[in-house]
């Protein structure tokens, strides 16, 4: 069997494009593989295009590993974001090739199930205004749609440092949601690397006292010692540190478990170089006593990419999801994805990913012209497409 054909398709929303590849062989069997690339993704299907003719097409989809050689050293330049994107969606596409070509899940091929079910956790689900009274309300219907875990940003448009009113607002603003959810629904506080050392300390310090089962990202991505600093100081606190969205090679990874400067990764399976990957990043994770919470934004291809390393990664913690919060066609651009119930997921189930594409879905949603700055007011409110 061999890769015959590679098409590259975009689903457009409010606040992100997603990006599909759909990688046929000459046998029939079409896999497919999905990733967000946060405002590139021209550079995206630019490097998939690039990349096709020379390194994956004629390639037998069960040679992962040549796959992810060709792309990573024999192409010679370093890979970063946009090359272990486009990567990990070639390569997630094979595994769903693989596991229709066997009949099996990917799960079962990856060396099968350690837990019945999959733990979530929702986000997105705060697109309100800025008030204690609006995200209390948001996190009470997320809590009603079965989850049992929320992640928020409450720190609006904050970098380095906030004024003293914002930091005020923003303790106010966790506050109101631990109040309504109770103390047994887990808050996961997001920093999106907002934050100088000194003031990731300082707000971990105030909030606290809310139970945060961790702080994600509290300082810029590109300085793992200045994580390190910061990372000591909020032990003592009690909160532990998550981050990794923004890293995209193990070797990135090799510093940041050396420093034990996190306790929880978040790769992103998608912008990792794939399932493969990911697994062994969590297996040298583990080595380290290190959780491993996938980072994702995807939609129903990339969510269930990351379900199936969960199902059997002993240090799993936890797997984000977005889908619940989306758009309706959304989740119906790629039918099959497992609902959450009771805060979990329960196992994938289909051969491959468990997924289909529905082009026609896709077709109907083209990709939107969208600007996706965190750094904005109200940006929270996931609205970046530019009119």
């Amino acid at each position: 069997m061999r890769i015959s054909q590679i098409d590259t398709l975009v689903l457009g929303t409010q606040w992100r494009n997603l990006v599909y590849v759909k990688v046929t062989t000459d046998e029939g069997i079409i896999g497919v593989g999905e990733s967000r690339p946060i405002n590139k993704v021209d550079a995206t299907t630019g490097y998939i295009r690039d990349v096709a003719d020379r390194f994956v097409l004629g390639l037998d989809p069960f040679d992962i590993e040549l796959l992810v050689r060709r792309l990573t050293v024999e192409d010679y330049g370093r890979p970063g974001e946009v090359a272990m994107t486009g990567l990990a969606m070639l390569e997630m596409a094979c595994w769903d090739i693989i596991g229709k070509a066997l009949n099996q899940p990917v799960y079962r091929l990856l060396g099968g199930a350690v837990r019945e079910r999959i733990k979530a956790y929702a986000n997105g689900w705060y697109t309100v205004e800025r008030t204690p009274e609006e995200f209390a309300a948001a996190a009470q219907r997320a809590v009603a749609k079965g989850y049992r875990a929320l992640k928020f940003d409450p720190f609006g448009a904050g970098y380095y440092e906030m004024e003293r009113a914002e930091k005020t607002r923003t303790i106010a603003l966790v506050e109101a949601v631990r109040a309504t959810v109770g103390p047994d629904v887990e808050l996961l506080i997001e920093m999106h690397g907002r934050f100088n050392p000194i003031t990731a300390v300082e707000m971990t310090r105030e909030l606290a006292p809310f139970q945060p089962s961790w702080v994600e990202e509290p300082v810029p991505p590109s300085n793992l010692p200045a994580l390190k600093k910061a990372a000591a100081a909020i032990a003592p606190l009690g909160v532990p540190v998550a981050t990794g969205e923004r890293i995209h090679t193990p070797h990135e990874y090799r510093e940041l478990f050396e420093l034990h400067a996190a306790d929880i990764i978040q790769p992103d399976i998608a912008h990792f170089g794939g399932i493969l990957h990911t697994k062994k990043l969590a297996a040298w994770a583990d080595a380290y006593y290190v959780l491993i919470a996938p980072h994702n934004v995807g939609g129903p291809v990339a969510t269930a990419a990351a379900l199936h390393l969960a199902a059997g990664t002993p240090n799993f913690k936890i797997q984000e999801n977005f889908n619940d919060f989306d758009e309706a066609y959304v989740l119906a651009s790629a039918p099959g994805l497992p609902a959450v119930v009771d805060g979990y997921f329960p196992l994938p189930t289909g051969p491959g990913l468990g997924v289909t594409l529905d082009e026609d879905v896709l077709a109907a949603h083209p990709e939107q012209k969208i600007h996706f700055n965190l750094y904005k007011d109200d940006w929270h409110k996931r609205k970046a497409r530019v009119e």
